[in-house]
């Protein structure tokens, strides 16, 4: 059985019209996808450590 994944979007994300932003999901048992909203069906896959080391960088960046 194939289990639903819940894509989150960056509340810096906005409300404006289009899909230009990039979203998240936590994918069973251990990796996290990454996708752009305007591109769906294109999807990253990696594991949880990449990830939390990239969203550092970029709140370090402010």
């Amino acid at each position: 059985m194939t289990q639903a994944v819940n894509w989150q979007k960056s509340t810096f994300s906005g409300g404006a019209e289009g899909n230009a932003c990039v979203e998240l999901a936590a994918i069973p048992p251990h990796l996290v996808g990454l996708r752009e909203s305007d591109t769906p069906t294109t999807l990253l896959t990696t594991t949880p450590t990449p990830v939390t080391h990239l969203l550092h960088h970029i709140k370090g960046a402010r």
